[in-house]
């Protein structure tokens, strides 16, 4: 188990299993990061990784329609297409 702290959800924290995908960590613990489709398609769960990037997964092709790769960088990810294998911090 790992820890996801959701900062702009006044920093509530909580505890997910490894490779957990974030949106739905975040819609089973109430952790607010917005979202329609939760497919990748809308880009309504845009988020930024503030702290522990290395610790989320490879970027997928449908990403790539919503972020530059200087965004990436940056650790702008989709939370819908996010699967997290150990403490972050996010923020949207």
């Amino acid at each position: 188990m790992f820890q996801i702290t959701f900062v702009t959800n006044d920093n509530k924290t909580v505890q997910a299993p490894e490779n957990s995908n974030l949106l739905r960590i975040s819609l089973r613990e109430k952790g607010g990061i917005p979202f329609k489709c939760g497919g990748g398609l809308c880009g309504t769960c845009k988020c930024k990784i503030l702290a522990g990037l290395d610790n989320t997964d490879a970027i997928k092709d449908k990403e790539r329609k919503h972020f530059t790769e200087q965004q990436f960088l940056e650790g702008h990810r989709l939370a819908c297409q996010t699967f997290v294998n150990g403490d972050i911090s996010v923020a949207w």
